[in-house]
């Protein structure tokens, strides 16, 4: 049900354009990534490091942002964080070394983690329950615009100037975040009295809870399959299938058309039955896709057309996946969800980045590591969920009493 407070017009709509910030910073850039190794006079290995560093500067902005938004309060939280994104926008637009833009986008990448782990904790201030899963489905939906659009805006950028065009836009839509939050969004944290929580012990206590460490086990290994496809699909569909790069764009679009609607099947599901129902129900349908496209890609020649068809179907159930994990887990920490969210988004992060550096390693010019790496985050996903989660998915709310994390004594 939903708790309290007084409407705040185009909440998810800001929120979803506060979460954007990741996609953006990541697809818009992949493009580039050649020119960048020719003006910077670098490898376009050491190109693509910059992208694995702004996710692991990214994850470590959740885990340091999370506790700082618990403590002093969302707005702050957001508006420190913004900052320096602006300041890591700048900096990659004046890099003149390959060393400065990685510095720029770790710190980029580090404020962006900061601010856009405060998304979930707005909602999960003001919802509880199926209401904060609604929510976060609805942000979703919205927030699907930005992965597709954000290649074709980079290739826009670079089509009527150069790679730095891209830092430009970023560090405008960073103050742009910061003129509408600052008019728009009160502070949505409720003061606790006592002393504040410990970072430390709040993070144990999400890990220390098994449901919630379930929920994060689901949503993390979900994040991992998801970066496997983005790393390895570049390769598997242009270099191997021989697709242009427009039908990529084209193609990479059709995945978020699909998450899309999944998102916006859970938000009517969520009346019937539960996050818990959903999500593990989920799970299982991407089992069966990922079993069946390694399977008919090691059995039989796989056509492009099948191989696209069974990655839109197990890309677009992760937005029964993530929503329904994230509400989850912030269910069961009313009074340190940006700290629990935190966690999740940087372990989900982190995940990312492993498996995508592992999709690299075992590259042999096919969609085979792709394909591998995808089912066996998907297994793990699925076998720790099971075993975590409660075996009957009885309503959130009702099932425990939501656990406040500890305080410092």
């Amino acid at each position: 049900m939903t708790t309290h407070t007084r409407h705040i017009p185009g909440l998810i709509l800001m929120l979803a354009g506060l979460t954007a910030l990741g996609p953006l910073s990541t697809d818009a850039y992949l493009p580039a990534m050649p020119a960048i190794a020719d003006s910077l006079d670098a490898s376009i290995h050491d190109v693509e490091l910059s992208v694995s560093l702004f996710l692991a500067g990214f994850a470590s902005g959740q885990i340091t942002g999370g506790p700082f938004s618990d403590r002093y309060g969302r707005r702050r939280a957001i508006f420190t964080g913004l900052t320096l994104f602006f300041l890591g926008s700048l900096a990659a637009l004046l890099s003149g070394t390959i060393l400065t833009l990685w510095f720029a986008r770790m710190l980029q990448g580090f404020g962006g983690g900061m601010s856009v782990v405060n998304s979930a904790a707005v909602i999960r201030d003001r919802h509880s329950g199926r209401d904060s899963a609604q929510a976060m489905s609805r942000m979703a939906s919205i927030l699907m615009v930005a992965p597709l659009l954000a290649p074709v805006l980079g290739t826009a950028l670079l089509a009527v100037a150069d790679w730095r065009s891209i830092f430009v836009f970023l560090a405008a839509y960073a103050l742009l975040m910061i003129l509408i939050l600052g008019l728009r969004l009160p502070e949505t944290r409720r003061h606790q009295p006592g002393p504040r929580p410990n970072p430390l012990r709040s993070y144990w206590a999400v890990l220390s809870h098994r449901s919630a460490l379930g929920y994060l086990f689901s949503v993390a290994f979900s994040y991992a399959g998801l970066f496997a496809f983005i790393t390895g699909s570049p390769g598997s569909y242009i270099h191997y299938y021989g697709a242009s790069p427009a039908l990529y764009t084209l193609l990479f679009g059709l995945n978020i058309v699909t998450l899309l609607a999944c998102n916006r099947l859970n938000i009517r599901l969520l009346h019937r039955f539960t996050s818990q129902q959903l999500l593990q129900r989920a799970q299982r349908f991407q089992l069966l896709m990922a079993s069946a496209l390694l399977l008919v890609f090691v059995l039989t020649p796989a056509p492009l057309w099948l191989v696209v068809a069974l990655i839109m179907l197990y890309i677009g159930v992760q937005g029964f996946i993530i929503s329904n994990g994230m509400a989850g887990t912030s269910e069961f920490f009313p009074h340190s969800a940006a700290t629990a969210t935190a966690l999740l988004g940087a372990c989900g992060f982190a995940g990312g980045a492993l498996s995508g550096a592992l999709v690299g390693l075992l590259g042999d010019g096919t969609p085979l590591p792709m394909l591998a790496v995808m089912f066996g985050t998907c297994l793990l996903g699925n076998l720790l969920g099971t075993w975590l989660l409660p075996r009957r998915a009885g309503d959130m709310a009702a099932e425990a009493e939501p656990v406040r994390a500890p305080s410092r004594k």
